[in-house]
């Protein structure tokens, strides 16, 4: 068992705590920022919840709205892109199994 203070940094993306099965990250996205894009796609699922902040989500397409406690389910070798909207940072919580970082 481990305890893991989740604790976001200024800006950006962290690995937060990762076993040989799974990975937990924080990621703050500033007003205007994106991240990912047509190409952005991973072997594992990703699991992305909104701790603060509003924004976007692309995936193979289709357009997400994200808010303060929705939980987003991306499968395995979906493309996607995350974006900022509105005058705050997005900041969520993303979970990776397997490991992708």
């Amino acid at each position: 068992m481990e305890r893991v203070p989740v604790t976001s940094p200024e800006g950006g993306f962290r690995i937060i705590a990762k076993t040989a099965r799974s990975e937990a990250a924080t990621m703050i996205l500033h007003p205007g920022e994106t991240t990912g894009g047509p190409d952005n796609r991973h072997a594992g699922d990703q699991w992305l919840y909104v701790v603060a902040g509003r924004g976007e989500a692309v995936v193979e397409g289709r357009e997400v709205s994200l808010g303060e406690g929705d939980l987003l389910m991306i499968e395995a070798g979906e493309r996607h892109e995350v974006r900022c909207l509105g005058d705050a940072p997005l900041e969520t919580l993303n979970i990776y199994a397997p490991p992708t970082y």
